[in-house]
């Protein structure tokens, strides 16, 4: 492991021993910074063997591009909404289509992918993607049995983007236990093809839903294996406007949970949902206890009620101070849908 600092490796998982070597040089000196390690499995999913560096690792997930960064504009919508709420909320006003935020969810934040210059392009660089990673890393991570299966299960999975995971449905849909299916579930999160938001304080009420959603990493993967172009989610048919719906929510929570994970001081984001069917899509909370909530809706204007599970949210928090946003937001400005609301409290 010579060289001078930082020692990079990349696709490390491929050689897990290569930790080994690792903690032998740190052994000698443990000065931070000296190597840095990029793979494209999560660590904790490797092999127990290659867990050797505890304490001595930080760890890091590399998310898609943002739209700002996309754009080369520097956005900080989530310092600045828990820094000074009213003075961040009157600068949220767009004049993005909707037709705009179609394009920009189905063509997603993979790099390689918004090179492409063509959706047909586009499209196959996912197909390629997708097929790779199931056949490449997830099979170096697990001795799976039903290969042929795990493509079917992920098709399944995207079509629930947005939603409360349902594990039993998707296998019931392919013919598969729900508990190889789960074990499958884990499997497509350890390389980074989807991700389960956790529910937000499952002890705050006792009417609180502890089931996670599920979210693809990117939304054009996502619009890709649901087979979602813009002259479908253009239309206004009742299949097409809830499609729309749930890859928007996946849009908009993965372009804030990219910036939250940016930030120092984060103690955590995921969904808030109730038994009674009151749900706030996103929340963001600090280490101090403050919070930021944020409901996504695609509709262009917002009836008085869909406030109301965030005013719930409110309450059970514990008589918070009201701040609300009801503007129009840029999908390349602003890292929200069409619409944001927006509940936050001080500490």
């Amino acid at each position: 492991m010579a060289g001078s600092a930082p020692v990079c490796v990349d696709e490390y998982q491929k050689a897990p021993l290569v930790l080994d070597a690792i903690k032998t040089e740190l052994n000698r000196s443990s000065a931070p910074g000296r190597f840095l390690l990029a793979g494209s499995t999560r660590h904790d999913a490797l092999p127990t063997a290659a867990q050797s560096l505890t304490g001595r690792l930080n760890r890091i997930t590399i998310y898609p591009l943002t739209q700002g960064e996309i754009e080369g504009q520097d956005i900080r919508l989530i310092e600045g909404l828990f820094s000074d709420p009213a003075a961040t909320v009157p600068g949220l006003s767009s004049t993005t289509s909707r037709d705009e935020y179609i394009d920009r969810m189905v063509r997603g934040g993979f790099p390689m992918a918004l090179a492409r210059t063509s959706a047909h392009a586009r499209n196959r660089w996912f197909d390629d993607y997708v097929r790779l990673t199931l056949e490449r890393d997830a099979r170096e991570l697990s001795n799976i049995r039903r290969t042929a299966v795990l493509p079917q299960l992920l098709g399944r999975l995207a079509g629930q983007t947005g939603q409360v995971l349902n594990i039993t449905r998707a296998a019931s849909e392919i013919g598969m236990d729900k508990t190889t299916a789960d074990n499958y579930t884990r499997l497509l999160e350890a390389v980074f093809l989807l991700q389960r938001l956790p529910a937000w304080h499952t002890t705050l009420t006792s009417r609180t839903a502890a089931s996670p959603k599920l979210h693809m990493m990117d939304s054009g993967v996502a619009a890709r294996l649901m087979r979602l172009t813009p002259e479908k989610l253009t239309r206004r048919d009742p299949t097409s406007l809830t499609e729309f719906g749930h890859l928007l929510e996946t849009f908009v929570v993965g372009e804030i949970q990219r910036q939250a994970s940016w930030l120092d001081g984060i103690a955590g984001v995921g969904h808030w949902r109730t038994r009674d069917g009151d749900e706030v899509d996103l929340v963001v909370e600090r280490d101090d206890g403050a919070i930021i909530a944020f409901e996504v809706k695609a509709g262009s204007r917002i009836p008085g009620g869909d406030f109301q599970p965030m005013r719930k949210l409110r309450d059970a928090v514990g008589g918070l101070p009201r701040v609300q946003l009801t503007r129009r937001v840029s999908g390349f400005r602003r890292p929200c849908g069409p619409r944001l609301l927006s509940q936050t409290r001080s500490g």
